[in-house]
């Protein structure tokens, strides 16, 4: 069921806020907030430890594999909400449109098909491949005028020289090398083709999206995740012939806070908590849901996260 490479972690709602905290009062130190503003997020962290018997004793969650954690997750993955989907769309599907309709196309980690039914809406010969079959049985019945195949992004059920586009989206966080999944994306690409690809950045674990483990008395797990530096993609493709023609970092979700006013560059103190409204959780059996908790530190939680990207967007043409 767990993945025994990677450890059990143990996440505590009140360590994450307290980390905010901590990161807007470095942040602070560094100069780019006032004296107000760290006297605000003192007295934030005064409060919070006062009221450190609200959070609970935080939760375990345990490593899945891909396998597992999509085939857990692949039921309820559709109805949850996913602030990068309405970020991401309207910044790679441009992208993909570069390649004629008719073009084949091979959207590789696919899911349950979001980006394969938008392709194949397109006029695009496309190909989905997933290493979950429970994400790809939705995703056939999602699309039926598509194909589909399982397999991973190292290891691609793909001819080579066959493609004329590969679209990889919030996928590659997965995977620890990018070496041996790059080096089968340009194989597969015909000279000329396009690799596109998003990926998240940042620490963003912790959502109401956790897998929940069937069979294991509510028990939720999580998927081992890497933040890849630029050039570590960079590395991974220039060997092989791929070279980029696009790369942009956006910075975080615009929609996961409440409208900030001044504080997201000003020096606003921000002091958002009320200690007579004890803070609640949405569901208090899942372990922490970190956009829930964000706008309870708002300006903390502004200044922590100001100008760091959310989301890298690339584009790479075969030689």
């Amino acid at each position: 069921m767990s993945t025994p490479s990677f450890p059990t972690i143990h996440q505590h709602p009140l360590a994450y806020l307290l980390g905010l905290e901590g990161v807007a009062l470095l942040r602070a130190f560094a100069g780019e907030r006032d004296r107000a503003f760290t006297e605000a997020r003192l007295a934030d962290i005064r409060q919070l430890l006062q009221a450190a018997e609200t959070f609970g004793e935080g939760h375990d969650v345990v490593p899945l594999s891909v396998e597992d954690g999509y085939r857990y997750w692949a039921p309820t993955y559709d109805a949850g909400p996913n602030g990068f989907w309405g970020m991401e769309e309207p910044l790679v599907r441009p992208l993909m449109a570069q390649v004629p309709p008719g073009s084949v196309v091979m959207d590789a980690a696919c899911g349950t098909g979001r980006h394969t039914s938008w392709l194949a809406e397109q006029g695009y010969d496309v190909l989905g491949v997933d290493r979950s079959p429970d994400m790809l049985a939705i995703a056939r019945e999602k699309v039926p005028s598509a194909r589909f195949a399982q397999g991973a992004v190292h290891e691609l059920p793909v001819a080579e020289a066959s493609v004329d586009l590969v679209v990889v989206t919030l996928a590659l966080s997965h995977v620890r090398d990018l070496g041996p999944s790059f080096a089968e994306f340009a194989r597969v690409l015909r000279p000329g083709g396009h690799l596109v690809i998003s990926d998240t950045r940042g620490l963003f674990l912790g959502s109401p999206l956790y897998p929940l483990i069937e069979g294991a008395d509510g028990e939720f797990g999580y998927l081992p995740n890497w933040r890849h530096a630029t050039s570590e993609y960079l590395e991974a493709a220039l060997p092989l012939g791929l070279l980029p023609r696009h790369c942009r970092e956006y910075p975080r979700l615009s929609d996961a806070l409440p409208a900030a006013g001044a504080d997201d560059g000003g020096s606003s103190p921000g002091t958002d908590l009320d200690p007579c409204a004890p803070m609640k959780f949405e569901d208090p059996a899942r372990p922490p849901n970190v956009w829930e908790m964000m706008p309870w530190i708002e300006a903390a939680s502004r200044a922590a996260y100001a100008g760091n990207p959310a989301l890298i967007i690339w584009d790479f043409e075969r030689e």
